[in-house]
């Protein structure tokens, strides 16, 4: 049994749901709105690889590395993005949320502050987690602001880190929200969603 275990989280604006093959058509679609597969300093499949991509997440879900989401948009019932659970380490135990992306319609709504919400909610008051990590690419600026804004805490900067689709090197910046923080962070989370009611 792969751990976390599979499930399926609900929000007012979003559902996150294990992605499944069958939602590769829908999120080729998604990640048109906006070409995001064309950000030099991001990882999003373009639409003629999401098949692909797809396999490749359930493949490292299989090895027990990631547990990916589709991002359904609760409104619609539209496929608007995904999220992943990521270098899962059972025995700390900790995750990271990352390889995150959401058509641009949805981009800056409360959306994303619940997606964040749930995924948090669940990696510590269910998993237990003692950390919850995020990563981005050091010149990703809206990456970088949209993690602080969650009240994650720079840990670091990993300099070469890993290479780029087109091969350079990238510097990633290594965040964190660990176990202690989580009553304040969820509480500042909470209060963003109850303002754009």
């Amino acid at each position: 049994m792969p751990w976390p275990p599979d499930i399926t989280l609900e929000g007012e604006h979003a559902i996150l749901v294990p992605l499944r093959p069958d939602h590769a058509e829908a999120l080729a679609e998604a990640v048109k709105d906006g070409e995001l597969w064309t950000l030099w300093y991001t990882s999003v499949p373009a639409p003629k690889e999401m098949a692909a991509a797809i396999a490749e997440r359930l493949e490292w879900r299989a090895q027990g590395g990631w547990s990916p989401f589709a991002v359904i948009e609760r409104a619609s019932g539209e496929p608007v993005g995904m999220t992943n659970y990521m270098r899962i380490d059972p025995k700390a135990p900790r995750v990271e949320i990352g390889g995150t992306w959401y058509r641009r319609r949805v981009q800056r709504t409360p959306l994303n502050t619940e997606c964040k919400l749930m995924l948090l909610t669940h990696a510590f008051e269910t998993l237990n987690c003692t950390s919850v990590e995020f990563r981005t690419h050091v010149l990703n600026q809206q990456s970088r602001r949209a993690i602080e804004r969650l009240g994650a805490k720079l840990d670091g900067i990993l300099r070469n880190e890993t290479r780029t689709r087109d091969g350079n090197l990238r510097d990633t910046c290594c965040y964190s929200i660990i176990e202690g923080e989580w009553p304040t962070v969820r509480t500042h989370l909470k209060h963003q969603l109850e303002k754009t009611r």
